[in-house]
């Protein structure tokens, strides 16, 4: 049956590392693995550029259309100046929200050969694989009221509200058990609830939902010791669940243990959408000169094969083909170690094709 992907290359490198995974597509259909109908679209900055608005109303609905998204990345200094209702990070929100994409899937991996790439130890940092469950289409980034106003006094009060209902707790915190389930059995929730009561709530939820998985085994730890935690010992986590601001913020965390935040990929998945992208931004300092990582968005697509297309032997081959790549010595200027071979965008995604066979 043929599945239609939606490509979303958005602004700064997003076009070229695009061009590398959409080379993996042609590769995978090429070979007959699966059948592909692929269109592409606008969003962020580029979006804004051409229509007006960050995410066009026809970008909605050809994602709500498809069976999977692939996005680059959105933002960059160009677009600083705008509002913030149509600044390029509107449009990545915006798609969450209207494809109702609420548990991000980021894995932070330690590939063997990339081991002295990280800032810390080899032996604290090898072995890591650690999946961060981040709740995506609610929390603070969301809640109202929201904005800046001016008071009488002439003093200005910026306003962010963290709102959380049960049943979008629930349903994050039962992916989060059902991943685990297939990992180690263990769930880590992190929270603040010593002095937020939104996340009290959040706490208190999760173990409810996890008296129906008695298999796994459910610890808390606050949002603070977290952060220390996973620089202390971050092979004591399997998977972490926790909310969007969190969430954000220790998957980025956790990404650098891996030595590059150019080799993570992530996924947005709902219960009828999901949406598959590296988690670093646009670098608009580098876009255009070819050499940015194109791995992150290869290893998207393999996510994509996974969790959407359930064509798990075809994650596994491109996985494999990334892993042959790197042991092969090539490098892009983000993981580049002595003695390595440095590498380009283009010959990065060529590599990862010629490995595929």
């Amino acid at each position: 049956m043929e599945k239609s992907i939606y490509l979303l290359p958005g602004d700064g490198i997003g076009q070229e590392i695009m061009a590398e995974a959409v080379k993996i597509l042609d590769w995978v259909q090429g070979q007959g693995l699966a059948s592909l109908a692929i269109r592409e679209g606008l969003i962020g900055g580029t979006a804004y550029d051409r229509t007006g608005t960050p995410l066009p109303a026809v970008t909605v609905a050809e994602a709500k259309a498809a069976d999977a998204v692939l996005l680059g990345a959105v933002g960059g200094v160009k677009w600083e100046s705008l509002d913030y209702a149509v600044r390029p990070e509107r449009g990545l929100l915006g798609i969450r929200k209207e494809l109702d994409l609420y548990c991000n899937l980021r894995p932070a991996q330690v590939f063997p050969q990339l081991a002295n790439a990280s800032t810390l130890k080899p032996e604290v940092v090898a072995g890591i694989d650690i999946m961060v469950v981040r709740e995506l289409s609610s929390g603070i980034y969301f809640g109202q009221p929201r904005g800046v106003e001016t008071l009488p006094d002439g003093r200005k009060k910026g306003v962010n509200t963290e709102v959380y209902y049960t049943d979008e707790i629930v349903r994050v915190a039962r992916r989060a058990f059902e991943i685990a389930g297939k990992r180690s059995g263990r769930l880590c929730s992190v929270d603040k609830a010593n002095v937020l009561e939104c996340t009290e709530l959040w706490r208190k939820t999760v173990i409810e939902v996890g008296a129906d998985y008695p298999g796994i085994v459910l610890s808390h730890m606050y949002v603070d010791n977290a952060a220390m935690q996973l620089i202390r010992n971050p092979r004591q986590f399997d998977v972490i669940l926790t909310t969007n601001l969190f969430g954000d913020i220790l998957s980025d965390e956790a990404s650098m243990l891996t030595g590059s935040i150019g080799m993570l990929p992530s996924a947005s998945l709902g219960d009828r959408s999901a949406l598959y992208e590296p988690i670093h931004g646009s670098a608009p300092d580098i876009a255009g000169m070819g050499v940015a990582n194109p791995l992150a968005m290869i290893l998207s697509v393999a996510m994509m094969f996974k969790y959407t297309l359930n064509l798990p032997e075809v994650a596994d081959r491109i996985e494999r083909a990334v892993h042959r790549v790197l042991d092969a010595g090539l490098r892009t200027a983000d993981i580049m170690q002595e003695g390595m071979t440095k590498v380009g965008t283009v010959a990065m995604g060529d590599a990862v094709v010629k490995a595929l066979a």
